[in-house]
């Protein structure tokens, strides 16, 4: 059994995270939820008052409450003890993207696996260091792109691999959605936002899946708005090296899209919710042929609990490990290459 630790009491890992992994059965057990302590998360204490101290732990202390009301478990005070602690064997992280790379650090020189929310770290050499790291400890990182384990993906490709809609001609791939508050951790450059490392990580994810191996990016466009630090939307054609081509669009102030489209010399398949279809949802998908169009249902599936499961596969087996070090490092050189081709 993998002893879990979660750090921070964050949405994602109440609403999503934890009722997937209790369908886990005895795979894993919630063992711990941090809190920060305040220099954790003030990081400079001197001009923060001990009433706003205050309030932060007490609001914090009644977050993760929640979770040991629900879950049982216990609260450990301090991200850092969390990491430490011998009561866990693993640490899951669903902060801001730019707090990954430290803890995703400190977590694995203490010798915890970790199970990490996309995207796994803001740059190239952060990922390298984490993948360094783990694979000297024989330890576990798992970037949590859970989409990638959805049965609908599969259901799609061998849907194209039938015929039924001829030879592929284009992959097309839209995820964005409108503009969240603007408190939103999405648009400050410091903790990771932007576009590309949100929206944007999906689609390429998911190109490469597509394209396979040899996928990379041949032209990328990063888009500012006024008001923003950060790039609000982008687009990125992806190819490899059997011509097959795949072009991406995305962003975070967008009528919301989440679609897939593949357009072949016979037919068209279209999809949606195909990168955030949650737990017990239906998909479906539309088959077009000319001017004939038909509506089919998928599967739903659990992805979130495929990804904690396919986890605990890299935690047990040394050759699942490596392969998740390699597809994590190919989804970081092909950001990199959107960012450099993008002058981002």
């Amino acid at each position: 059994m993998i002893r879990i630790g979660v750090i921070c009491p964050s949405e994602i890992a109440l609403r999503r995270f934890l009722p997937s992994l209790q369908k886990a059965g005895n795979s894993f057990k919630f063992a711990a939820i941090a809190i920060a302590l305040p220099e954790e998360w003030f990081s400079e204490l001197s001009n923060i008052s001990q009433e706003t101290i205050d309030e932060q732990q007490s609001s914090e202390y009644a977050k993760a409450q929640a979770f040991i009301e629900l879950y049982g478990g216990e609260i450990i005070v301090g991200y850092g003890n969390l990491v430490t602690s011998d009561k866990i064997d693993a640490v899951y992280i669903p902060l801001p993207p730019a707090l990954h790379f430290p803890w995703a650090k400190k977590a694995l020189e203490a010798g915890k696996h970790v199970f990490v929310e996309k995207p796994s770290t803001t740059c190239l050499a952060d990922t390298d260091e984490l993948i360094r790291i783990a694979s000297e400890k024989n330890l576990a990182l798992h970037e949590n792109y859970m989409f990638i384990y959805h049965s609908q993906l599969e259901a799609l490709n061998e849907i194209v691999k039938s015929g039924e809609i001829g030879d592929v001609r284009l992959f097309r791939i839209t995820f964005g959605f409108p503009l969240r508050q603007l408190n939103d951790f999405r648009y400050n450059k410091e903790l990771g936002g932007g576009a590309l490392l949100d929206a944007g990580g999906y689609c390429i994810k998911y190109a490469n899946w597509l394209l396979g191996g040899t996928a990379r990016i041949v032209a990328a466009q990063a888009n500012y708005l006024d008001g923003f630090n950060v790039d609000m939307y982008g687009s990125a054609t992806m190819v490899n090296d059997n011509g097959q081509i795949a072009q991406l669009a995305f962003g975070m102030d967008n009528d919301y899209r989440c679609e897939v489209e593949i357009w072949g010399s016979l037919g068209t398949i279209t999809s949606g919710r195909i990168l955030t279809a949650p737990v017990g949802f239906v998909p479906i998908y539309n088959i077009k042929k000319n001017q004939a169009i038909e509506t089919r249902p998928l599967v739903a599936d659990d992805a979130f609990l495929k990804s904690i499961m396919h986890f605990g596969d890299c935690v047990n087996n040394g050759s699942i490990r490596e392969e998740e070090y390699e597809l994590l490092k190919k989804q970081e050189y092909l950001v990199e290459d959107f960012k450099s081709i993008a002058n981002l």
